[in-house]
């Protein structure tokens, strides 16, 4: 199926040998579901509607609120109080009209993530709880969707894809249970430009993915020090004792 592109507004892609016509169709084609319109979901949202990406779902079940807003730059302080999911739809539209999003007010969790994720071609989870990144990642490996993950805290963040083949590592490969000293940003903190790094690494991440354009992080995270401003990547093997990847008994 040919997507109609706007010449115009995608310009700056159409030049690149690695996007070009046939990448930006691809774009346009593909349907994105980001889990978390937050600090990581607002500025990876906001980059993919500006890419031309045809179909973003924004899955939050939150309202915004005063605290939000040294990071979550899709929202404003008139915001306060509304959902996240609608509000950031609207920003979305405003932005790229030619992009359709799709709010989804809803908690994700075991029972509804593969619903709730069903018809997106690619996923990015930016969420703040190990409990849905494992739903996330074992509904994404049941309906065979690569997922982008991202984190931060403090000072630091990392990105990586996982899912995007059979032989390549899921998030519990990397992760595989809840740290007992497991931290959040309310507790810790973050710099809230980190979660814009971080976030806009995801929209890099995706368009690389769908494109093919580049090496992704397939089987390799990076690890960013927003303090030294040093990165790292390292790579992650596929673990054949996972519980949620590898091979049954």
């Amino acid at each position: 199926m040919t997507a109609e592109i706007d010449i115009d507004r995608f310009a700056r892609h159409l030049v690149l040998k690695e996007i070009g016509g046939p990448g930006q169709q691809a774009l346009a084609r593909t349907h994105v579901a980001i889990i978390g319109a937050g600090g990581l979901g607002a500025p990876a949202a906001l980059y993919l509607a500006a890419a031309g990406i045809g179909t973003i779902s924004l899955i939050d079940a939150d309202t915004v609120t005063v605290d939000n807003l040294q990071r979550q730059i899709i929202f404003r302080t008139r915001h306060i109080g509304t959902a996240k999911a609608k509000t950031g739809a609207r920003a979305l539209r405003a932005l790229n009209p030619g992009t359709k999003v799709r709010s989804v007010i809803k908690a994700l969790d075991k029972e509804n993530a593969k619903r709730l994720i069903g018809k997106a071609d690619l996923v990015l989870d930016g969420c703040d709880n190990y409990a849905t990144r494992y739903a996330v990642n074992e509904a994404c490996l049941a309906t065979g969707k690569p997922l982008i993950s991202g984190a931060v805290g403090r000072w630091d963040g990392q990105v990586s894809l996982f899912n995007a083949r059979p032989d390549t590592p899921c998030y519990r490969c990397w992760v595989p249970q809840t740290p007992p000293d497991a931290e959040t940003c309310a507790r810790v903190g973050v710099v809230g430009a980190l979660t814009g790094v971080i976030g806009s690494m995801m929209a890099l991440e995706a368009i690389k993915h769908v494109c093919g354009a580049g090496q992704t992080l397939d089987g390799r995270i990076h690890l960013f020090d927003g303090l030294s401003m040093e990165s790292r990547t390292v790579k992650l093997d596929k673990d054949p004792k996972c519980t949620a990847c590898g091979e049954p008994g």
